[in-house]
């Protein structure tokens, strides 16, 4: 599916079979952490929408599995929550894509490419980049996540407990992503993995 111009594409088998083999296990897994990061969560007071680890989750498996692997994804976790599989945070079923966190799940996939593609471009190599990476993905996340909550609520109740309140934490994430990211590229360098 992708070169080895992410991480996940260094280890990609060349041989066909194995290598979709590997991209269907790198699917399955990513949305299965997914999945786990919507179990780390609690709620604001004032807001509807739960703070979760999926933002960061997401964005870097995003980086990591790259712009198709990162999309396709975000899709299975959305297909499995759809289905009824509890996934999700906060709720179970169908409902929960038309609710209060409805426009973050479905950011979720353009965010995945986006920092996917941003990845297969270079971008998670150094520090500074693989920041900026993340941000632009934060926002895109933020603004699916915004505009549905503006539509469901009003756009004073969504700027407030769907948009400021994550600002803080994001910060932290990304910065956390931004240093260990570039890392992974030393240490695969160091082991003289292909790059």
């Amino acid at each position: 599916m992708q070169a080895s111009n992410t991480i996940a594409g260094v280890f990609r088998p060349n041989d066909k079979a194995f290598g979709i083999l590997y991209d269907v296990l790198m699917v399955v897994f990513g949305s299965l952490i997914v999945a786990l990061s919507a179990r780390i969560m609690f709620y604001l007071p004032f807001s509807p929408v739960p703070v979760t680890a999926q933002t960061f989750t997401v964005l870097v498996l995003g980086i990591l599995l790259g712009s198709k692997r990162g999309a396709i994804t975000m899709t299975a976790y959305l297909a499995e929550g759809y289905l009824g599989l509890p996934v999700f945070a906060g709720g179970v079923g169908p409902a929960v894509l038309i609710g209060p966190t409805g426009g973050y799940l479905v950011g979720f996939v353009a965010a995945a490419f986006l920092t996917g593609r941003l990845a297969e471009s270079g971008w998670d190599r150094r520090f500074i980049t693989t920041v900026a990476a993340m941000l632009i993905g934060d926002v895109i996340l933020l603004t699916f996540g915004f505009v549905w909550l503006a539509i469901l609520t009003n756009v004073k109740t969504a700027f407030i407990a769907g948009l400021i309140v994550f600002i803080p934490g994001d910060i932290l994430k990304v910065a956390l992503a931004g240093a260990l990211l570039p890392t992974g590229w030393k240490m695969l360098e160091r082991l003289n993995m292909k790059t």
